[in-house]
């Protein structure tokens, strides 16, 4: 499930630092006030088997703004999505939003105008066509030709041959993290965008930069599993906004 925000702001635009990264920490601040426990666990810990962190969302957009060289634009209404498998935490966000008049994302004030849960396609054929908004982060083996390891940091794109194995195997622990049919393929790669990074962590990128790219991918698997899948987004580092899933 997904919860869609929907707000105003007095900006002209957003930091390119601050596209992604205030999301985690508004994320955990939400779940703080609506289920600490719930957050805590999370933070502490990770879900499920893996113990990995079950959110995602993606960058606010602005629809109205005019698009600028160079920069952000956020004049006008804002939408910003935040989504996950597990429908607590999505009511937490809920609960805990409904007493903020405002959300500080970075140094800019979001102002709320409403908050609406939205549900995640039933995709009943069992395939679904994931097209991300945000970079698809992956890291690869770090291994050459050989099999020796090279690097500890190797971030895989989808033009590298190890790819599609390595998302559909972080697909399938997504799954079996909150206890669903991991029975997960990547059947194929569409669409492939620039290579991009964004700043993660802090508000002041503090946390470094993360690179990918947007993509589009057909899957296969359990209906149940797909819908969770498509609430939480596409590779690793979900929690800090990449491979967010459009609608």
């Amino acid at each position: 499930m997904r919860l869609r925000v929907s707000f105003h702001t007095s900006a002209r635009e957003l930091p390119w630092d601050d596209v992604l990264a205030p999301g985690r920490p508004l994320c955990y601040a939400l779940l703080e006030r609506g289920a600490p426990e719930l957050g805590s666990v999370i933070h502490e810990k990770g879900w499920g088997p893996h113990g990995m962190v079950p959110f995602g969302y993606g960058a606010p957009v602005f629809p109205a703004a005019r698009k600028r060289r160079g920069a952000y634009p956020s004049e006008g209404p804002g939408v910003l999505e935040l989504g996950s498998p597990l429908l607590a935490v999505v009511e937490a966000w809920a609960a805990a939003l409904a007493s903020m008049p405002v959300i500080a994302w970075g140094a800019t004030a979001f102002i709320v105008d409403d908050i609406q849960p939205v549900d995640a396609p039933a995709f009943p054929s069992g395939r679904a066509t994931f097209r991300t908004e945000t970079p698809v982060v992956m890291k690869g083996s770090g291994r050459d030709e050989h099999g020796t390891r090279t690097t500890r940091q190797a971030w895989c794109l989808p033009s590298d041959p190890e790819w599609e194995v390595f998302v559909q195997n972080n697909l399938r622990r997504k799954a079996e993290t909150v206890n669903l049919d991991p029975d997960v393929s990547v059947e194929g790669v569409g669409w492939v965008g620039a290579k991009r990074s964004f700043a993660v962590g802090s508000s002041r990128g503090a946390g470094g930069r993360k690179p990918g790219a947007c993509v589009e991918i057909t899957v296969s698997g359990p209906p149940e599993t797909l819908s969770a899948l498509h609430s939480w987004g596409l590779g690793q580092a979900n929690s800090t906004g990449m491979g967010w899933i459009g609608a």
